[in-house]
């Protein structure tokens, strides 16, 4: 059974070998994901193989139509499940009765908070891009920066419009900043801006391709406690909704 999150630039993966009722059935979609696509495999963990690749191959190899998909969440217009409750289904086992949990991926930022371990409140941003990973990889490209090359630096650029965050890194830089500081200034101030859009949380649980940007980790424990969930959740929470039922409800 294969569960995907299909991301704007990557997606996410998960092929399990272990049903509903936890009995071990390897099928042939998993043989054959394992097969095709194991540069792309990321671990093996109780039954579920994970794997992250680009998004670009779900429409190059018909990928959608060479395997069967149990469920799909994502912007690849190819989804049937809500990202917000598979986000809330994937976190649901490993979060505090009272928490934010923060996911930001490459085209839009959304939190839900629980209170006393029950749906409490949420947004959604889906048009902005200062609070998305693509403005800082097209960045990184442009100036022929690594991801790991970035630190935290206690300035910070105001991004609240992505245009202009770029406008400030282009001004930093000619007045003698090197790329690599003015790309981290710009990453602190997206750190702010998630922070603040979660309502100034005094803890995050964060998921998504973020957590693997140590700048923006930094960044963000600047303002708040953070820990880090990785990029599976939204799989693992469509995952735990086919095992489990519809745990929470748009």
């Amino acid at each position: 059974m294969i569960y995907l999150d299909a991301g704007t630039t990557y997606s996410k993966i998960i092929a399990t070998t272990v049903g509903v009722n936890d009995i071990l059935n390897t099928s042939e979609d998993v043989e054959n994901l394992r097969k095709n696509y194991g540069k792309f495999f990321i671990k093996s963990d109780g039954g579920k193989d994970y794997y992250i690749l680009p998004s670009t191959i779900l429409k190059t190899d018909n990928f959608t139509k060479n395997f069967e998909i149990k469920k799909c969440c994502g912007h690849m217009g190819i989804a049937d499940e809500n990202e917000i409750i598979a986000l809330a289904n994937g976190s649901k086992n490993i979060i505090d009765k009272d928490a934010t949990i923060l996911d930001l991926g490459s085209r839009d930022a959304k939190w839900i908070r629980f209170k006393d371990g029950k749906f409490h409140d949420m947004d959604w941003n889906t048009s902005c891009a200062s609070s998305t990973g693509a403005t800082v990889e097209m960045l990184l490209k442009f100036y022929n920066v690594s991801r790991e090359e970035l630190s935290f630096n206690e300035e910070k650029f105001a991004v609240t419009c992505g245009i202009f965050g770029l406008e400030k890194i282009m001004d930093d830089i000619s007045n003698g900043a090197k790329p690599v500081e003015a790309i981290s200034k710009f990453v602190h101030g997206i750190a702010y801006n998630a922070w603040n859009f979660a309502k100034k949380p005094e803890k995050i649980y964060l998921s998504g391709g973020f957590c693997e940007n140590k700048c923006f980790v930094d960044s963000l424990r600047y303002y708040c406690e953070v820990v880090l969930l990785g990029r599976f959740m939204l799989c693992e929470g469509l995952v735990n909704s086919d095992k489990e039922g519809e745990l929470f409800n748009a």
